[in-house]
């Protein structure tokens, strides 16, 4: 006769950490589609520049109001939330940026893009500084590795927006955008369920009486003067640069090698992949390595091949774009975790404050790019850009923080 041995249930801890991970995958999927639905704002630029006779200075604008919009307020909403949870507000920052779509797809005039362009962004300022803190409490204290499968979401999501632009606005007209309000009603669904989550959270820490707080290390204020401005020129050097191809590299590619409006945003996908590749990368690397180890890798070793760029054909062009979107993108998880280690409890204020300003910088550098454009060139622009990964021997500067902190 024989016995049949039954699996050993699972422990407390066991489910706990498989509950976690079912919600960082849950926030990777859902900044999936939220960044999916910005991608689409620059990816049918070509599409509004011709049916709106608008100039690069315009285009530039429509991608200040969105990005301008997100940086002023998720510094705000980060501190908010830090301090006043508030677990379904990520499903209104989808429901605004579902309206953001349907504005976008029934605009008639320049204004209205505009405000279509500000509503998506709203959006994406209450998502990001809140969905990061929830996917630092879902960690397990692997935090480099949460941020990046965060992260590789919303840059899988805006390396699949140009194709689905390419594939499905570009033949079927403006109108057809309003096929993206179902991304944002999944999102809606997967993050009600997020917010199911955290709201038994909250309530199980309410009737244990355990802090939010968790004991940090606190950091000398020299250092944190010191790291803090590094830090955010880092991400200007990275967001600026960004900016130059995600709102130029299509028209570059036209201009340049007379590519049609489809097959620039293929090459554009190109690049856009790579660059959720290299953030898959960046964090676990970063957990095991060292942050700024990470960060000099990162940011100064694309900088050979962003200055080779403008001189080459278009196969290495698209070569070339790749290896600088991968090598580009690991610095933004390991940048992250870092200023969060600097300013312990402050998850949701610091998320906001990096991710506001890589907004704003994408946006600032979108509108005064696509003025020098207009005076000169787009691949004026995209040539002088290259110069930008230099700003990259700032990590010199960054302190080396002791070893308990994985940095």
């Amino acid at each position: 006769m024989s016995t049949q041995t039954n699996p050993a249930p699972l422990t407390t801890t066991q489910q706990a950490q498989a509950s976690a991970v079912g919600i960082l995958v849950a926030l990777s999927i859902s900044h999936l589609l939220n960044d999916s639905i910005q991608a689409l704002i620059p990816a049918v630029y070509p599409l509004l520049k011709t049916s709106f006779h608008l100039t690069f200075t315009q285009i530039g604008l429509i991608t200040l109001t969105f990005q301008m919009t997100g940086s002023i307020f998720q510094p705000l909403v980060g501190f908010y939330t830090d301090r006043n949870p508030k677990p379904y507000s990520l499903v209104f920052g989808m429901c605004l940026t579902l309206c953001g779509l349907i504005c976008l797809a029934m605009a008639s005039r320049y204004e209205m893009i505009l405000v279509s362009a500000g509503l998506v962004g709203l959006g994406s300022a209450i998502f990001h500084p809140e969905a990061s803190r929830m996917a630092r409490l879902a960690s397990g204290g692997r935090h480099g590795f949460a941020q990046s499968l965060f992260q590789v979401g919303g840059n899988a999501g805006s390396s699949i927006g140009p194709l689905l632009a390419a594939w499905i606005i570009v033949p079927n007209g403006q109108k057809s955008i309003l096929l993206f309000t179902l991304l944002a009603l999944i999102g809606m669904v997967v993050l009600s369920r997020v917010g199911n989550w955290y709201a038994a959270h909250l309530l199980t820490r309410s009737r244990t009486g355990s802090s939010a707080a968790q004991p940090h290390e606190r950091r000398n204020k020299r250092t944190i003067a010191i790291a803090m401005p590094v830090l955010l020129v880092l991400i200007f050097s990275k967001f600026f640069y960004l900016a130059s191809f995600t709102n130029y590299y299509t028209f570059y590619l036209m201009q340049k090698f007379g590519v049609s409006v489809q097959s620039s945003q293929f090459y554009l996908f190109i690049f856009l992949f790579a660059v959720a590749a290299g953030t898959i990368v960046g964090g676990p690397i970063g957990d095991r390595i060292g942050r700024k180890a990470v960060i000099w890798i990162s940011i100064l070793g694309m900088a050979p091949f962003a200055l080779l760029l403008p001189h080459a054909g278009l196969a290495g062009t698209a070569v070339l774009s790749a290896v600088i979107g991968f090598i580009m993108a690991s610095a933004f998880p390991a940048i992250l975790v870092f200023a969060i280690e600097l300013l312990p409890g402050n998850v949701g204020l610091v998320a906001g404050l990096f991710f506001g300003l890589a907004f704003g910088m994408a946006g600032i550098g979108s509108a005064v790019l696509g003025k020098w454009a207009d005076a000169t060139s787009v691949g004026h622009v995209i040539s002088w850009c290259a110069y930008l990964p230099l700003l990259g021997l700032l990590t010199f500067f960054l302190p080396n923080l002791k070893k308990g902190t994985n940095q």
